[in-house]
């Protein structure tokens, strides 16, 4: 069974479990913005407490479950909140979301993380498929995923919603860092 680091830092970032503490931080970093949250299967929250009980369920699948794990990233040098990322183990595949405030976009603290995370999973004997997918009319996100090491592997079609959009299904651009 995979078991991720609890925490871990990069160049520019430190990585930890949040905790329920942590959710007014991270409301006010990224997770109350409807531009930030545009193409994620995920609305803004409106207020902190839901946020904290999505932090508390992350945190129980640390010690009990084992299907999500999550960290929350903070500048290294302030600790200031500037995201999260997840993967969702399932068999020899993972796959990982991320998502960033607005004001850390293009800094490249995406492309750090997930090219840290990635190396770290398919470098475990278990793990064979690394992967992650983006909206179609966000492909920013599918260029931070190839600067990560994954590979475009194609669309798929009709495959999320984002609720901020509408309840349509919508096509992503699938990536991926197989061995």
């Amino acid at each position: 069974m995979l078991r991720p680091p609890e925490t871990f830092t990069t160049n520019r970032l430190t990585a930890q479990r949040p905790r329920v503490e942590d959710a007014a931080a991270a409301f006010a970093a990224y997770a109350n913005d409807p531009e930030v949250t545009r193409y994620l299967s995920w609305k803004a929250y409106d207020r902190v407490e839901p946020l904290a009980d999505f932090f508390r369920a992350r945190q129980e699948d640390w010690e009990k479950t084992g299907l999500h794990f999550t960290w929350l990233l903070r500048l290294r040098e302030t600790q200031e909140v500037v995201g999260l990322i997840g993967c969702i183990p399932d068999g020899g595949k993972v796959t990982l979301g991320y998502v960033l405030g607005k004001k850390f976009w293009g800094r490249g603290l995406a492309t750090e993380v997930l090219r840290h995370l990635v190396a770290w999973l398919i470098a475990q004997p278990e793990i064979f498929r690394v992967w992650a997918y983006c909206d179609v009319e966000n492909p920013a996100s599918a260029r931070v995923m190839e600067k990560a090491g994954m590979t475009r592997e194609g669309i798929l079609r009709r495959w999320h919603v984002c609720p901020t959009i509408g309840p349509s299904l919508r096509d992503c651009t699938v990536c991926a860092r197989v061995k």
